[in-house]
């Protein structure tokens, strides 16, 4: 199915099931545990090898010598698998660094071999008799002190810009009456999923399959096939339930190719698992950023002049982290100017983890709004709406199909109590806290991936839908199922979904929030396809056709769709230009209330709120848990998120769940959340956008406005922690 012209009335619009609160139809299956995950396919095969991970101890430089007798000779050992021993391999596309080292060493923790043996504790005690020698190498791991030569990246990422220009910015923002010129930093954040990285390989022959956990199924197939030299038809990959992704899983990595190549090796299947300190140094990351912010006003408020550039760092042949795209779009002004400029860092990969771009640059940039609020005695919100706009600001030909970004303020003002907040800083107190309130807008594009599916009506009457879509904790099988419920009018029970398989026709995948949508839509079109079949068969003209109940009516006949088993349909979503005549954006505002212990500085946040405008919501209770933990992990990041560089020797000193601080349930709060009753016909069939990622993103600038306010103390490098409040927190009587 083409889509190239904005949606009319449709079956979706019926209402019957989609866009109902509706429970996850595997929550049962996982909480009673029968939801296999990538390590636990025991039905598989009664007892596979064990691998385990040999990983570089050095950030730079090379293997000089590596002495494997003592493992080789280890108990339980039946295979070693080194750069040297895996035969001509390969680099996927996706992937920056390769996956298995040697004699060259790209980065810390980068796998040099793999050990393979009957037990992990076997696998686990022969890899530490790996002796290697290393000849190491001067590195570079510190971003600010590579900044200075830092040039422009290669690309912007989606936007496909490194730098744009629009207007004189330089001469506006010199004549400007009201200036603000502040830079930010943000640190580089780890995925800390729950599920680590784990696959489970099998071959047959020339035919490899593995059971991983891996967020965009096709992508994967196509790297591991062409990292191992054999062709895509001989890759099978299985991910029917990840433990959460983040981005962290989008990409193939080491714990994919080591399995396969141990499985080669030991001539049968060999399960591995990545322990947690390999998620962080041996994967991918966010970035760390610097950011510089310029705005030029008049006195009235109106911005006339916008700056902003970015640093971040990467292995060479990286990308950068794009933290100043949506400043190209959230704000009117005339002259304008952006840059991504991009650090060769050899520092583990860095590369998409929730919201890239927008997550930590809505972290500056919605500061800076308030800062210059601030200079220019407006409220915080007053000024964001006194820069609106509903075109999009580099091409005012090109409008927003819609953009509600006043609305979410203003419902959230008042549902919020905004207009309680006291301007002045550190003037509310509460016992010993000081109290604080903060604002800041959510802002995510909108992106049109091809999705397919394929859907067959069973023996009894229920319909099988199939797709290669994940489901990564985002509640996948339950707005699909209500899709095809929806089309086919039957009840949700009466579909089956089936997911996370490469057999399955491709899909569009699990990543920027463009997965709900672009999936449905994709199962939409195979349905569609569906109706037509059944409606021929039937003898009823295809317009005239009524689905409801599990039958198919017309011609002043019922007929049970059991009656046609057996029929199949294939089919997707394929976008035309739709999305390049006009701008696709998500929307929302974030309001944030903050204590600050008056004595200590410590910091806790008392109440959220999110106001979304995200087209048709497909299950409000699967996007509020969305929006809720996007919000938690933006709570994460102003707070207590941050990867420690090793800077003498580059690696992650934080490298687990001990070391590296997430929220947990005793510092966040009740979060609300409220969803606009909208849909954008321009997006897909379903109306829909995206929603997972917007909610984290402005979260952490709404919490660092909420600490200004409560303190006075402005801090601009995150995360926000006691030692930068403590200084300039006010004198306690």
């Amino acid at each position: 199915m083409r889509f190239d012209q904005p949606a009319t009335t449709n079956p979706i619009d019926q209402g019957r099931v989609v866009g109902k609160p509706t429970p996850r139809i595997d929550g049962p299956l996982k909480t009673a545990g029968a939801a296999p995950y990538a390590y636990e396919h025991h039905e598989l095969t009664p007892k596979p090898a064990i691998g385990y991970v040999v990983c570089a101890g050095i950030a730079k430089g090379r293997v000089a010598a590596m002495d494997l007798r003592a493992a080789r000779a280890a108990p339980g050992v039946i295979t070693i698998v080194t750069s040297r021993t895996a035969g001509k391999l390969g680099k996927g596309k996706m992937n920056t660094a390769r996956l298995l080292g040697g004699p060259q060493v790209d980065h810390y923790h980068q796998a040099l071999a793999v050990v393979v043996a009957e037990t992990f504790e076997q696998a686990r005690a022969a890899a530490a008799l790996v002796d290697i020698r290393y000849e190491t190498a001067a590195g570079r791991f510190d971003l600010a002190a590579q900044k200075p030569r830092a040039p422009l990246a290669k690309s912007g990422g989606a936007t496909g810009q490194a730098e744009t220009k629009v207007g004189d910015f330089g001469a506006a923002f010199a004549k400007a009456p009201v200036q603000l010129d502040a830079t930010y930093t943000t640190p580089d954040h780890g995925h800390a999923m729950m599920e680590p990285h784990a696959t489970l390989a099998a071959w047959n022959g020339r035919k490899l399959t593995v059971w991983t956990s891996n967020q965009m199924i096709d992508w994967t197939v196509g790297d591991l096939a062409l990292t191992l030299g054999i062709p895509k038809s001989d890759v099978r990959m299985v991910s029917p339930y990840v433990g959460g992704g983040f981005g962290g899983k989008l990409f193939l990595r080491a714990d994919v190719l080591l399995a396969a190549l141990g499985a080669k090796a030991a001539g049968r299947p060999v399960k591995l698992a990545l322990p947690r300190p390999l998620m962080f140094n041996n994967t991918t990351h966010r970035p760390a950023t610097i950011q510089r912010i310029r705005f030029g006003a008049d006195k009235d408020g109106r911005l006339t002049a916008i700056s902003h550039e970015g640093w971040s760092g990467d292995l060479p042949g990286g990308g950068p982290e794009t933290s100043v795209n949506q400043t190209r779009l959230l704000y009117a002004a005339e002259h304008r100017y952006t840059a991504n400029r991009l650090a060769v860092l050899d520092l583990p990969e860095g590369n998409a983890m929730r919201a890239p771009g927008e997550a930590p640059g809505m972290m500056a940039l919605e500061i800076a709004m308030d800062e210059m609020a601030e200079k220019l005695g407006l409220d915080p919100i007053a000024f964001r709406l006194r820069n609106d706009t509903m075109v999009d600001p580099e091409k005012p030909q090109r409008p927003f199909t819609q953009r509600r970004l006043a609305d979410c303020f203003q419902l959230g003002a008042e549902r919020f109590g905004w207009s309680k907040r006291n301007a002045k800083p550190a003037q509310v107190r509460d016992g010993r806290w000081l109290v604080g309130q903060g604002v800041a807008a959510a802002f995510r594009n909108n992106m049109l991936m091809k999705s397919k599916a394929r859907v067959r009506v069973e023996a009894d009457g229920r319909v099988a839908v199939e797709t290669d879509m994940t489901d990564i904790g985002t509640g996948s099988y339950t707005i699909i199922a209500q899709t095809a419920a929806e089309v086919l009018g039957l009840p949700l029970e009466q579909v089956v979904v089936r997911l996370g398989d490469s057999a399955f026709p491709v899909s569009c995948g699990s990543g920027g929030q463009w997965g709900g949508n672009n999936a449905c839509a994709g199962v939409y079109a195979a349905c569609m396809k569906l109706r037509g079949l059944i409606a021929q068969q039937a003898g009823i003209a295809a317009h005239a056709a009524e689905f409801t109940g599990g039958e198919v009516r017309g011609g002043g006949k019922a007929q049970p769709l059991a009656r046609f088993a057996g029929l199949v349909a294939e089919d997707g979503i394929e976008y035309g230009d739709i999305d390049k005549r006009a701008q696709q954006s998500t929307f929302g505002a974030h309001f944030v209330e903050v204590g600050v212990d008056a004595f200590t500085g410590e910091i806790r946040v008392r109440r959220m709120l999110a106001v979304c405008a995200a087209g048709r919501i497909l299950n409000p209770i699967a996007a509020r848990s969305q929006v809720i933990g996007a919000m938690t992990m933006g709570v994460g990041a102003a707070l207590m998120e941050e990867l420690q560089v090793d800077k003498r020797r580059g690696f992650f000193v934080n490298h687990d769940l001990a070391g590296y601080e997430v929220p947990v349930h005793a510092d966040i709060p009740h979060q609300d959340v409220v969803f606009l009753d909208e849909a954008d016909p321009s997006s897909s069939p379903m109306k829909a956008k995206g929603v997972g990622e917007l909610g984290i993103c402005g979260v952490g600038a709404a919490v660092a406005n909420a600490i200004y306010n409560a303190t006075g103390v402005r801090v601009r490098d995150y995360p926000i922690t006691l030692e930068k409040l403590l200084p300039g927190l006010p004198e306690v009587a």
